[in-house]
């Protein structure tokens, strides 16, 4: 099968034939991938930043966002079956540890990734563990069902406190912030404010429904986020960007009490004034990662089966998966939202 494949250490991806996968083990699952979605942790491996020269082995199939269809099942498989349509969680759990006990199993003590510790899903076929998947009801387009996972990012950000009459910043208006400001508005904000620099992503965030867009170039953004807010600041801050400055600027503009959302990764140690900050404002942080297995999953189903939240403007783009340059250049560039692959 033709894969997009990280096929040594170094900059790019290159387009290869590798065996399609066999031999499944129990409990593991065969799925025929229909739409596969580009992430910004493809990024980091395409451009073979530090990270990915941690954590990356080549030769190996690139990706993680996906959609497609169960065509065989393992030994010991119960919960899916041959033809149903899934998506599947990329934190793959050891089942064993006290987190996965205790239903945590995002935060597993053991935790592979799909596409980062194992092969991923640029390719026709994929196998995972069945543990990892969720089926997809009809009415959810395979775009749309492509891109859960990071929808799935944005979800758990915003709705770990209730909403309702809140006002509300979001700095950085990448694909997750965008989406978390319609989950937000979905949710009962009342004032759903986003910080961004870049002109394409403030219009992605006009169309997700951010109420005020403000540049920190041109504002002072606490400033303005207290004025729109009768010098309180906000109730809820979720943190998208990983930049020190808006993560400062969005504590400075959290009303005492208030709540934090942090989502963002930082390129290094954060250093900033945790007193003053967070400490004598009483805020309460909260660190985000991944999804919550499974109710994050079950939330967005019933989003975008009811058509509470539409993604349409965040799939800016869907490509030929031959065209996967063209995609990631987009991206690299900042004039694409979320870039979707249909797989051959």
């Amino acid at each position: 099968m033709k894969a997009i494949v990280k096929e040594k250490p170094g900059k790019g991806f290159t387009i290869k034939n590798v065996p399609v996968p066999e031999e499944l083990s129990a409990n593991e699952v065969l799925i025929r991938v229909k739409r596969a979605s580009i992430c910004g942790t493809d990024l980091h491996i395409y451009e073979w930043n530090s990270w990915a020269e941690q954590k990356i082995h080549p030769p190996q199939i690139a990706g993680h966002e996906f959609t497609g269809e169960v065509i065989e099942v393992g030994q010991g498989v119960t919960r899916v079956s041959v033809g149903d349509m899934v998506v599947s969680e990329t934190h793959i759990p050891c089942q064993k540890c006290l987190q996965c006990k205790t239903g945590r199993m995002h935060v597993c003590k053991d935790m592979k990734i799909l596409g980062v510790d194992r092969n991923g899903v640029f390719a026709p076929y994929v196998r995972v563990p069945e543990v990892v998947l969720w089926k997809v009801p009809e009415g959810i387009s395979p775009e749309f069902a492509s891109i859960m996972e990071p929808f799935g990012n944005a979800i758990h950000t915003a709705l770990v406190t209730d909403l309702t009459g809140k006002n509300v910043l979001i700095t950085g208006a990448g694909p997750i912030g965008v989406m978390a400001a319609a989950v937000a508005r979905s949710a009962g904000a009342a004032k759903v404010i986003v910080t961004e620099l870049k002109e394409f992503r403030k219009e992605l965030a006009r169309k997700m429904g951010a109420d005020v867009i403000l540049d920190p170039r041109e504002v002072d953004v606490v400033h303005e986020v207290k004025r729109l807010t009768d010098g309180n600041g906000v109730d809820f801050f979720m943190e998208m960007s990983g930049n020190l400055n808006a993560l400062k600027q969005g504590l400075e503009s959290t009303t005492n009490g208030g709540e934090v959302s942090l989502l963002g990764v930082f390129p290094g140690d954060v250093n900033f004034d945790l007193n003053s900050l967070v400490i004598f404002k009483g805020l309460t942080l909260y660190g985000i990662t991944g999804r919550r297995m499974f109710e994050t999953w079950q939330i967005a189903t019933e989003l975008l089966r009811n058509k509470r939240v539409d993604l349409s403007p965040v799939v800016t783009h869907v490509l030929k998966m031959d065209d996967w340059e063209k995609g990631v250049k987009s991206m690299l560039e900042g004039v694409a939202g979320k870039v979707v692959l249909e797989i051959e």
